[in-house]
């Protein structure tokens, strides 16, 4: 058994570790609501934004952009939001999972990391690391969304990528954080249509779009301004998502230090107990001696 010194010792490094996990749990409570009303603000028109963006390439019939097909390169770039800090639980281990786990191979993927952890887990496995906007995580912008965006799309105009995909975690609620993977470009009009609908009924009843100015130069402004947006609604979507995992994850350290320091509390009454009986054994002892 550890002598009382070892138990007391423990049991006070435990308190102060539970006080700091206590400490960011309040934190992380407090940056959790502010991240989670904007999240829940801005996630209608975004999703607006999304549906709307596929409503219309579905109208569009056989448009060729260089937006809508995958260009000549077998690279593909994938932007990965992951946290610049720890203590999180498995939020930026499930990002980096879902990246290892896509159809996408190690040689042919390009990493945008929007994120520290997200970027050095990824380049330990030999990812190529095209850009690293971690700075935008500590408050995302709509204007590091843009930035972040130009890039990916200058990078597939050059045929430098052939593909651009995301990967981010989407905020359901405090409690529900789904990592996601989505293709942005090129546009996958088929796969986005409905479970259930038929293609051929689906385009009977569907009116062919027209555009003013032309087609070319119409998308040449709206395929830009999804992708940003698209960008900056998983940017506060992850956000809000790795305050309510750093929030689960702290609750759940201090609930564990509390259960260690009760077991400890056992455990130091029970050698407290133990020395006293054996002083008390060998004061007896010694007076029997002495008669």
């Amino acid at each position: 058994m550890a002598s009382m010194r070892d138990i007391k010792r423990r049991k006070e490094s435990i308190q102060n570790t539970g006080q700091i996990t206590k400490a960011m749990k309040l934190v992380s409570t407090v940056k959790l609501q502010k991240a989670k009303a904007r999240a829940e603000n801005t996630k209608p028109y975004f999703d607006h934004m999304y549906g709307t963006v596929l409503s219309m390439l579905r109208k569009s019939g056989n448009i060729s952009h260089p937006y809508l097909s995958a260009g000549k390169s077998n690279k593909k770039a994938i932007i990965v939001i992951s946290s610049n800090r720890g203590l999180a639980g498995g939020y930026n281990s499930n990002i980096i999972k879902l990246v290892m786990g896509s159809d996408i191979k190690k040689e042919d993927a390009v990493i945008y990391a929007v994120g520290r952890k997200g970027k050095e887990a990824l380049a330990r496995r030999d990812y190529q690391i095209a850009k690293d906007y971690s700075e935008v995580m500590n408050e995302p912008t709509y204007k590091g969304a843009i930035e972040i965006g130009q890039a990916v799309l200058d990078a597939f105009v050059a045929d430098e990528v052939g593909e651009i995909y995301l990967a981010y975690t989407s905020f359901k609620n405090t409690v529900s954080h789904i990592p996601t993977f989505i293709k942005l470009l090129p546009v996958d009009v088929e796969a986005a249509l409905q479970e259930g609908d038929n293609k051929e009924d689906l385009n009977e009843r569907l009116t062919l779009m027209n555009y003013e100015p032309a087609a070319e130069e119409a998308l040449n402004l709206i395929i830009p301004k999804y992708i940003n947006s698209l960008i900056y609604g998983a940017l506060v979507q992850a956000l809000a998502s790795e305050n309510g995992a750093r929030m689960q994850a702290m609750d759940s350290a201090t609930n564990n230090a509390e259960d260690m320091i009760s077991d400890l509390s056992l455990k130091y009454n029970r050698a407290r107990q133990s020395s006293i009986t054996q002083e008390l054994t060998e004061i007896i002892a010694g007076a029997n001696a002495i008669n």
